[in-house]
């Protein structure tokens, strides 16, 4: 199937974080694809990547990236497809210097950010917003929705059988 997401990280070393992404993605059945993309060592790369994204059939993009993190930023300035960033941990700041720059881009190129290392929260913020125009894609992701409930409703029931036991010496 042709990918209608596409999960970019600035090097290979984001992989650990981003592949929560992809197996979401993939859970979820829709399509994606990942690419390494760097936007300060590959400018130009980035720049044709993001202009033929949408002739390729993407309809959302999950960027990650550390430390100086411009590469949603960059690929926000070259296409009109929404971009979701992800700050990723990985400096002496804790991904805080990521997050920063990807939260303040100037108006007329905005940047959806979720947390640091947030590749899970990026990939069901993607799935929601496809799910807008795809029902089947919107029964899915309220099926995945109502098993996290389950699980915590799961936990709590597993909870309540540890008791308090109070013993006399």
């Amino acid at each position: 199937m042709t990918p209608i997401v596409s999960i970019i990280m600035g090097s290979t070393s984001d992989l650990p974080v981003m592949e929560k992404a992809a197996q979401l993605l993939n859970d979820l059945h829709v399509p994606f694809e990942m690419n390494a993309l760097s936007a300060h060592r590959t400018p130009e790369a980035v720049e044709q990547f993001a202009r033929n994204a949408r002739q390729r059939g993407i309809k959302v993009i999950i960027a990650a990236a550390g430390m100086a993190a411009a590469l949603p930023g960059v690929i926000a300035a070259n296409t009109t497809l929404p971009v979701i960033g992800v700050p990723v941990k990985g400096s002496v700041l804790d991904g805080v210097d990521a997050l920063y720059s990807i939260i303040q881009m100037p108006p007329g190129i905005p940047v959806a950010t979720v947390a640091i290392n947030g590749a899970m929260n990026a990939a069901i913020l993607a799935v929601q917003m496809l799910a807008l125009s795809d029902d089947t894609l919107a029964k899915t992701l309220a099926d995945y929705k109502e098993g996290l409930k389950d699980k915590i409703t799961k936990a709590n029931e597993d909870l309540r059988q540890v008791k308090y036991e109070y013993k006399v010496d």
